[in-house]
């Protein structure tokens, strides 16, 4: 198996599930352990995404107290991976903002393709990347020249020994960020990085021509 951000051929094991890429320093789940479309809906549904619930507002709040800090109601911001209760779209939209939505379950219309966006954010959907390649070079040709994009997710820095770690054992996540991770990201595709810490990540687009 490759590495499905940096394509380095994955040799060493974490565990008995996971690869650690040499390259990119994530930690990357065997290809064979991965869900079908149906079984990953499924278990997407049981999530508890109620947007009026006071402590799934207090857990996207990092993201939400980000845009409001960086962007203004003037921009067009992207939602993306929003899952059936869209709680950061939700506040925002109270507060005059405009934010597109797009999930490959919830919210499928891909016309959100269509727009250019002065920010995209994704709240705890970057660990389930089957193809985190594809996936940030789409994210990176919709945003504008000097775009943000907001990353919610856990990075794994040796808190507790990987096997044993909260967020390896959730069966959806498929790709584990580390700080060298999203280095290597900045680097490739051209990112400066405005935040990077434990569970929220910043980066702005800094390609020389706008897409379109």
């Amino acid at each position: 198996m490759n590495c499905t951000l940096c394509q380095t051929l994955l040799t060493e094991k974490a565990d008995e599930e996971y690869y650690i890429c040499s390259t990119c320093h994530a930690y990357v789940k065997d290809e064979a352990l991965y869900f079908n479309a149906e079984s990953e809906k499924k278990h997407y549904e049981y999530h508890n995404n109620d947007i009026h619930d006071i402590g799934y507002q207090n857990f996207t709040a990092p993201v939400t107290n980000t845009i409001l800090k960086l962007c203004t109601r003037e921009m067009i911001g992207l939602d993306y991976g929003c899952g059936k209760g869209p709680v950061v779209t939700e506040q925002l939209a109270e507060k005059g903002y405009r934010i597109n939505l797009y999930d490959p379950y919830f919210y499928p219309n891909i016309s959100y393709l269509n727009e250019t966006y002065d920010y995209i954010f994704s709240c705890e959907v970057f660990e389930h990347f089957y193809n985190p390649f594809q996936e940030l070079n789409k994210l990176n040709s919709i945003l504008k020249k000097g775009g943000l994009l907001i990353i919610k997710t856990h990075l794994y820095k040796g808190q507790t020994e990987f096997k044993n770690w909260y967020y390896r054992k959730d069966l959806t996540h498929v790709f584990i960020y580390t700080f060298k991770t999203f280095e290597y990201i900045a680097q490739y595709f051209e990112f400066d990085i405005v935040l990077l810490t434990e569970k929220l990540i910043v980066l702005r687009n800094q390609k020389t021509t706008c897409p379109g």
